[in-house]
């Protein structure tokens, strides 16, 4: 398909998103132009969807175009579970009164009051605590929610989409999340594939990047030579579109004429080398640590040590855990995992006391909130 006839998922032009791509998604790849069609089916219904996909893959650009695409008239609210401390994020979503806890000088609206009429977005669904998932399936259930320090209901008008980069499903299996919450939440799903796996998007969301900021930059005239293309096509993209647009960006400032060269795009070599499969081949990890990781765990092997999978497992943990100044929801995002989960894996192994545990799982270092 030739970048003219390249598909865009775009929004009205009122909607000022925070970075060009989530504005428009380009769909050149046979399996985007698929998601492009669920999507198109998926957005006149009022059916609970939930979005799985890697980071920076495009979930809540997908979820705008849900909500763009309805029947709904009312805003779309973007939340984001993890970025709130266990003991806020309820009033966020259900809202309080006056006095209802320490520093709750006047009543306030949660979210679900806020998006009445339109749609909520609740990004990184997983990290969301159980006994908070409680609340939310019987919101959902009852279409109602009742304020901390209240005992009146409102009545709520919301569609719901949810999203997680985790798989949901092992949660469940876990007893990290609610099973009845899950299929709840799993009316339709859509899955985002990332973007090594849909290498015809590469070249086109490139181009489209580079259009914008050409312009921002006052350049006239902006390119892609054939080693930058070989060597976007070569990358594996471990953070997606958001990485690409940086690495784009990136490149046109650092361009002296305007034409994009692989050096201009500060990708690894061994990334521009890749190969799939192996953990550091084209992961954005150095495939020398990994050396030197594997190297250890042979000689491991080799010795008589047991149960290795629970040491090399709190090994990893505590690792993290120190390296992210012992913040669980930073931890979690740098392993990939869900902070349920990562709180569970801390207790499991003595790493988290209780006070340590309502301090620590309080501590969020950026905004959850955006409204549209």
């Amino acid at each position: 398909m030739t970048e003219s006839q390249a598909k865009l998922l775009t929004f009205p032009g009122t909607y000022e998103a925070k970075s060009s791509w989530t504005k428009a998604l380009i769909a050149c790849d046979a399996r985007s132009e698929s998601l492009q069609r669920q999507l198109q089916r998926l957005a006149p219904s009022e059916a609970s969807v939930l979005i799985v996909g890697e980071t920076g893959t495009g979930k809540e650009l997908a979820a705008r175009y849900i909500h763009e695409h309805s029947r709904r008239q009312g805003p779309f609210i973007a939340i984001n579970c993890g970025a709130f401390s266990e003991h806020l994020v309820e009033a966020e979503l259900f809202g309080h009164e006056a006095g209802a806890f320490t520093g709750a000088q006047q009543a306030r609206a949660g979210w679900f009051e806020a998006a009445s009429g339109g749609t909520l977005f609740l990004d990184e669904i997983g990290d969301m605590p159980l006994y908070l998932q409680v609340k939310l399936l019987r919101v959902l259930q009852e279409k109602q929610v009742v304020r901390l320090g209240s005992r009146k209901p409102i009545a709520v008008d919301v569609r719901l989409v949810a999203a997680t980069n985790v798989e949901l499903a092992a949660a469940v299996e876990a007893r990290q999340f609610r099973r009845d919450l899950y299929y709840r939440l799993n009316v339709a799903s859509v899955r985002l594939l990332p973007l090594r796996e849909r290498k015809g998007d590469i070249l086109p969301l490139a181009r489209h990047f580079l259009e914008i900021y050409r312009r921002e930059s006052g350049l006239e005239n902006a390119g892609l030579s054939r080693d930058a293309e070989t060597a976007l096509l070569a990358h594996d993209w471990p953070g997606n579109i958001r990485e690409l647009e940086n690495v784009i960006h990136y490149g046109l400032i650092m361009s002296a004429g305007g034409v994009l060269e692989a050096d201009d795009l500060r990708l690894p070599q061994a990334a521009q080398r890749n190969g799939h499969g192996v953990p550091g081949e084209g992961s954005g990890f150095s495939g020398d640590a990994f050396d030197v990781v594997g190297e250890g765990l042979r000689r491991l092997l080799q010795s008589d040590s047991e149960a290795l999978h629970q040491a090399i497992e709190r090994l990893l943990l505590v690792t993290t855990f120190e390296h992210c100044e012992r913040n669980q929801v930073r931890t979690a995002r740098r392993l990939g995992l869900s902070r349920n989960i990562v709180r569970a894996q801390l207790k499991r192994h003595g790493l988290l006391d209780r006070s340590a545990a309502a301090h620590y799982s309080g501590a969020a270092s950026d905004s959850g909130v955006a409204l549209a």
